[in-house]
């Protein structure tokens, strides 16, 4: 399958109490994904109701919804994916 190719870096800045991290190096890693994320964020964006959280939201969606594509028939997705494929219906209504 084809997939727009990803490198994702979360750093850790500081922990709960506003302390600076303990983390000395970013999470790197590169993901495969068939939808373009920098096309979905601006759709979520396009929505207005999401504010501050589009980028976080599509990019969590996308990440999760692509590890459950690629792993179908693994017993931890088949109870969830047909409540996971309503709520998709759902968000592409608006």
């Amino acid at each position: 399958m084809k997939q727009h190719q990803y490198e994702i870096q979360v750093k850790h800045l500081s922990d709960a109490k506003g302390q600076p991290s303990t983390y000395p190096q970013a999470l790197v890693f590169e993901v495969g994904n068939h939808d373009d994320i920098f096309k979905i964020v601006e759709r979520i964006k396009s929505r207005g109701d999401l504010q501050g959280y589009e980028e976080a939201f599509a990019l969590g969606l996308k990440l999760f919804s692509e590890v459950m594509l690629e792993n179908k028939d693994h017993p931890l997705f088949s109870e969830f994916k047909p409540h996971f494929m309503d709520f998709i219906k759902q968000l592409k209504k608006g």
